[in-house]
């Protein structure tokens, strides 16, 4: 018996996949402390990321956590800044001024890792 030809869907599939990002809206919360240097810097560095890479598709919440401690403590902020990216799932956690491109797009699930890319050694031999 002969099998019908199945049409080779693969294409298509990671053409979806590639786009799947694309379409996400970002929902993301910064917190800072103040007006320090380092957390002016995570404000400018972060809104220039998302609006190169996600004009029109996120909702950025600045926390000034001096003028709103209650919102800290269900975070589990312990520094600052620390930029939380709330959706799409799965939820992450970002410290410092966010100045390595590279990284935050990676952090924020918005260029994937390269499949070539090592993990981090662990420094411990585990």
């Amino acid at each position: 018996m002969k099998r019908p030809k199945v049409p080779d869907t693969t294409k298509a599939f990671e053409a979806a996949l590639a786009a799947e990002p694309q379409v996400a809206h970002y929902c993301l919360r910064l917190f800072i402390t103040g007006t320090t240097p380092k957390c002016a810097r995570a404000i400018k560095n972060i809104r220039a990321i998302c609006e190169d890479n996600l004009p029109g598709r996120y909702d950025l919440e600045v926390i000034d956590i001096y003028q709103h401690p209650e919102q800290a403590k269900p975070e589990q902020i312990v520094v600052t800044p620390t930029l939380v990216k709330k959706l799409p799932l799965p939820l992450r956690k970002m410290i410092g001024d966010l100045s390595d491109n590279e990284r935050v797009l990676v952090g924020l699930d918005i260029v994937r890792r390269p499949l070539s890319a090592k993990p981090p050694e662990n420094k411990h031999g585990t």
